[in-house]
Parts: structure tokens; sequence; C-alpha cells
């Protein structure tokens, strides 16, 4: 099989667009319940119903690719005969439920795929919001269908930072005054979060992002866009993303990259 990446930007658009229209019907009708997964995060019956609906166009236009959903779960792919690429969508629905259980627009819809482990494809979709960042690898990022990059700057002292969940970071008390040292010294400080700060960062608005607690499925869309945007994304170990990323600093330049991870890990 040769994969086409084109084809499969168009096949996450087209999910995601599916995705839209079942939560624009379910937000219409406002008829829907919210429960609680064991780590006591909420769910929807909206989530559940947004990812049927990406699954299903995505195993029909990629049949052969696995498919990893945050209310689904893993499955295998439907029809692949071992040989080739080895491909796995990465969905999460609705990637802020608690702001979409809010009423808030800092929600969205998150699609990546993975080719040989490596993501290739990422569509952000945050119709509330009014954005949706589209990225290929190797074809550049869109914001909007817009190309969109990156700032330059190379100075904590001039930049810009965003966090989002920082909970874990807060619990130890030496990473978080080592966190600290990075925030008195950054030029402005917000906590953009969830979709929004990585869609700035693509965009030059935001220039170093941090987060301790999330999961491949937050940002492995985005992760695509910050790097064909011209940025650099690790763990905040600077370990290379992964499915097993929990933690997050990303940044616009390589400078500046290293000189949050090493402020993160002074001592």
């Amino acid at each position: 099989m040769n994969l086409d990446l084109t084809q499969a930007r168009q096949a996450a658009e087209k999910a995601a667009d599916a995705a839209q229209e079942v939560i624009s019907g379910y937000l219409s009708d406002g008829n829907w319940q919210v429960s609680y997964k064991s780590d006591q995060s909420p769910v929807t019956e909206v989530d559940v119903a947004a990812e049927q609906a990406i699954k299903s166009v995505l195993t029909a236009a990629l049949p052969e690719a696995e498919f990893y959903g945050e209310e689904t779960g893993r499955s295998v792919a439907e029809d692949s005969d071992g040989g080739g690429a080895h491909l796995r969508w990465l969905v999460d629905p609705i990637d802020g439920t608690k702001s979409f259980i809010r009423a808030m627009p800092f929600y969205s819809t998150q699609i990546a795929l993975s080719v040989n482990a490596e993501l290739q494809v990422g569509v952000s979709n945050a119709p509330a919001y009014g954005e949706r960042l589209v990225a290929v690898k190797g074809q550049g990022v869109f914001l909007n269908s817009k190309p969109v990059n990156v700032s330059d700057i190379s100075q904590i002292d001039d930049a810009f930072l965003s966090s989002g969940n920082l909970t874990s970071l807060a619990r130890d008390v030496t990473a978080w005054t080592r966190y600290a040292s990075l925030v008195s010294r950054a030029r402005r400080v917000r906590g953009y979060g969830d979709f929004c700060h990585y869609h700035q960062l693509c965009c030059g608005q935001t220039d170093i992002i941090i987060e301790s607690d999330l999961n491949i499925l937050d940002i492995a869309a985005l992760s695509v866009g910050v790097i064909e945007a011209g940025g650099v994304i690790t763990d905040l170990h600077g370990q290379a993303i992964d499915e097993n990323t929990s933690s997050v600093l990303a940044a616009c330049t390589s400078a500046l990259h290293e000189q949050a991870l090493a402020l993160l890990h002074a001592g």
C-alpha cells in the first residue's frame, strides 16, 4: 500500500466535519447527560456519538488503519494483511469536555494519523472558537486554510508563556520552584490551555507551552502542527512525543526550548 497523506488529511477533515455535525445537533437539542469515568473525568453521550461518527468515516477511508479513541479505546484494523506501513488513527472527539459542559468555547476535536509510530497528519477542529488547524508532515500547517508559522523568539525574557494542567508539577515542591523561575522571567504569562495555546504557538502568538498532565490523544494532532510550523515539542524531560507521553514542553525555537528545559531541571 502506498499511503497518500493528502487523502488521509482529507479523510481526517471529513471526520472532523462529521463530529462537528453531531456536536452541533446535540447542542441545538440541549438534551444530553454527563457521566463520570473511573478517574472521575467527565464524559457525555455527545463524546461517544461524535467518536462513533469519526470512526465510521476514518475506517471507511483507511480500513487498514487501527483506531485508538478516547471513548471506545483501541481496535484493530478492519482490513489489514499485515504488510505495508503500520497505521493508527488517534482520536479525541471532544478534547476539553469540562469546558464543553460549561458552555465554554475551549473544546475541540483532535484527529491524528500515526504512520510507523510517527505522527504525520493532524486535524484540530474547534468550531465554537472558529478555528481549524490542519497539518501534514512535509506539507506545512494551516489555520483556517492559511499557512502559519511559529515566532522567532529565542530568549525567555522575550517569550509569551502559556500553561495547561499543572497538577502533578505543583505537587512537586522542587519542580514547582523551578517552574516559578521560568515564570518570573517570561515576558508574559497566561494559561490558555487545551487546543488554544497550541494554535497560538503555531501562529506566533505564544512562544512556550508547559503542561504536566495530559495524554497522547490530547496533543497527537497538535504536535504535528507545532513541528510543521517550525516549533519544537517534547515532554517535560525533553523526550520525544509518543503514545506514553503525559507532559509537554513546546517552544517556537530550539534555543528557547533548550533554555526552558534547562530552567525546569536546574539545580
